[in-house]
């Protein structure tokens, strides 16, 4: 059974891509449903596929994520997980709908759920705008409102995965774009350009016909004005994501011992430890033995974990079979709970020496955007 893919509005459920794509359970808003009945609706999601993922953009009203959070410490579960993204509405319904690609294939909870940032690196999301005086979610420079002012001036605004904004038709430097092949997805609102598909198609090597979908309602909240166009190039091919997803190293939380890709869970949000074993006392050894679940529920240590850690960092084994640099420990976890016992057998075990764990980034792909993992 796959992971359930949870949204907080219809917007963020694209159409799927194929028959094959599961669909996405869209989560009613509080101002519609009691408390009561967001748990009852929880209940149900858990008991059929055993774990959820839901995605939350850091842009919805903070009611949501109090309801979700809320039924998550009502439930007592540790088996939702609550993603955030800093993706425009567009760009995030593209994110939703690749993690729903993915959750019908082999990938475990924990994956799937630290897969989302990762798949945002190679998601470039922006707009054709016909101001930019409202826009606070992209840095904007006086020059670039001083334009503004300028007499049907339009303005291309790149979000993500950097920020950049540049004036249409100006002769201006163009958007910097994906250096592997995507598709284009466009959601049109009242202003009336054809810039993406005679600028951004050619220039962005877009593969394909450009598919369009309605525009997503929080879109004119996002970008400060209904006059816009937004866009998201995105990987297309459920091949190509599950090799990206695939050829990243898998780890195990220290503390719930989930899988995970990257530096943090993507359920309890505990930050990765290099080498590290779910101490005595904490939630993870003790959920193994069936004594610390609060659901009732009983759950192996995870895959990699090994009754004793070396006494310094392993390397990673990459599809190619090369080792590069070893990882080093980042920082030692702070717990948030001081009084937890795992916290006592923490402080009874030194730390490994820290230093920093290079985040996931696109930079330097050439054509296989798989070129970019560590």
């Amino acid at each position: 059974m796959p992971t359930a893919i949870a949204v907080t509005s219809a917007d963020l459920a694209l159409q799927p891509t194929d028959p094959g794509t599961p669909h996405a359970t869209v989560l009613p808003a509080p101002d519609t449903q009691s408390l009561d009945a967001s748990i009852a609706d929880m209940q149900q999601l858990l008991a059929r596929y055993g774990h959820v993922v839901v995605v939350c953009p850091t842009s919805a009203p903070a009611a949501v994520e109090q309801r979700l959070r809320a039924v998550r410490a009502l439930l007592e579960t540790d088996r939702i997980a609550l993603v955030r993204t800093d993706l425009p509405p567009l760009g995030a319904a593209v994110l939703v709908r690749q993690l729903r690609q993915l959750a019908g294939c082999d990938f475990s909870p924990g994956v799937l759920a630290s897969a989302a940032r990762l798949l945002a690196h190679y998601i470039y999301a922006g707009a054709v705008l016909g101001s930019v005086s409202r826009l606070d979610r992209v840095p904007v420079s006086l020059g670039s409102h001083l334009k503004g002012w300028l007499p049907g001036a339009h303005f291309a605004v790149l979000a993500g995965p950097t920020a950049q904004i540049t004036r249409v038709g100006s002769g201006e430097v163009t958007l910097p774009g994906p250096e592997f092949t995507t598709e284009l997805l466009l959601a049109r609102g009242q202003l009336q350009t054809d810039w993406p598909t005679t600028t951004l198609v050619p220039g962005w090597r877009i593969h394909g016909a450009v598919l369009e979908t309605p525009l997503p309602e929080a879109s004119p909240r996002w970008w400060g004005t209904g006059k816009l166009v937004e866009f998201a190039a995105y990987l297309p091919d459920l091949p190509v994501l599950y090799q990206l997803v695939s050829s990243v190293r898998r780890e195990t939380c220290h503390w719930c011992a989930m899988d995970l890709i990257g530096d943090r869970c993507g359920f309890c949000g505990a930050p990765l430890r290099i080498g590290a074993v779910p101490e005595q006392g904490g939630r993870a050894l003790n959920g193994a033995q069936g004594g610390g679940r609060r659901d009732g529920g009983t759950r192996a240590l995870g895959p990699g974990v090994q009754a004793t850690h070396p006494a310094g960092a392993h390397p990673v084994q990459q599809p190619g079979g090369t080792h590069p640099a070893p990882y080093q420990d980042p920082a030692p976890y702070q717990d948030p709970h001081p009084g937890h016992q795992a916290h006592q057998a923490h402080q009874a075990h030194p730390a490994h020496p820290a230093s920093s764990y290079t985040e996931l980034t696109p930079a330097n792909v050439q054509g296989n955007p798989t070129r970019a993992l560590p």
